[in-house]
């Protein structure tokens, strides 16, 4: 795990998209795994200016979405399907039939999960697999206690995720209560990992995550045993690692 520590929010989605375009450089047909919520969108508005200056094309790009409620018409407006058409997609010019998000919309979605995990395959797998972490340290939907073997499946909202989210529901919306997720498993195959945090909120996961143990009570912790997996945050997230320093120092002394 490499980790960076920037000055500020911005500088994070900076140095964040240096490091997706670099591990994309040279591919005819990236394979991009997209996550929502409001962590990795400084990431996305500089991709969208690096991909309008010409640094970068996503036209023939596939995605994969992370994760999507269970029972939510994928055509509402809070659904991940139309969050990532509208946050990603479009800005930064991804054509939208190449675009995938589990679906959580059908009768049988034990088989739904089954075809995403066989589209990954048939792609060649995830390139770089852009991930943000929730308060409780899931990535994707995958809460504490999850498999670190697990795939793409069903899983059940833990309270704290449903109180995180509530803000972004009508207060006569019910927050979805299940949803369907890439698990553990599947998110270790990406051939690389992007993970972006800012914010003093976040600086509690943030070092369980990173200085940590390994526990299925911090799934995000898994990120450890990756071998190009990287960590970028800004100061405020960085308040509580002990080794901040030297992660700093780190970073400011690469090998020519």
């Amino acid at each position: 795990m490499e980790v960076v520590i920037c000055q500020d929010e911005e500088q994070v989605g900076a140095v964040a998209a240096d490091r997706v375009i670099a591990q994309l450089h040279g591919r005819q047909t990236p394979v991009l795994g997209l996550a929502t919520g409001s962590s990795p969108l400084n990431l996305y508005a500089e991709l969208k200016r690096r991909a309008a200056a010409g640094d970068v094309d996503f036209a023939h790009a596939l995605g994969f979405a992370l994760d999507e409620y269970v029972g939510l018409d994928p055509k509402h407006p809070l659904s991940y399907r139309e969050t990532i058409l509208r946050t990603v997609v479009e800005p930064l010019g991804m054509n939208p039939d190449r675009v995938m998000v589990p679906n959580g919309f059908v009768a049988d979605l034990a088989a739904a999960a089954e075809e995403y995990e066989e589209a990954m395959r048939e792609a060649g797998g995830i390139d770089v697999q852009i991930l943000g972490i929730g308060s409780n340290g899931h990535i994707g939907f995958n809460e504490p206690t999850s498999s670190f073997a697990s795939r793409t499946r069903v899983k059940t909202l833990t309270q704290q995720t449903r109180d995180d989210n509530a803000r972004f529901f009508a207060e006569d919306e019910t927050v979805p209560t299940h949803c369907v997720t890439q698990g553990l498993g599947t998110i270790m195959d990406a051939h690389n990992l992007v993970m972006v945090a800012s914010g003093p909120a976040k600086a509690e996961i943030v070092a369980a995550m990173i200085e940590g143990p390994v526990s299925a009570m911090c799934p995000a912790s898994i990120l450890q045993f990756h071998r190009r997996a990287f960590v970028i945050i800004d100061e405020a997230a960085a308040a509580n690692l002990q080794y901040a320093d030297y992660f700093r120092h780190v970073a400011a002394n690469q090998p020519a």
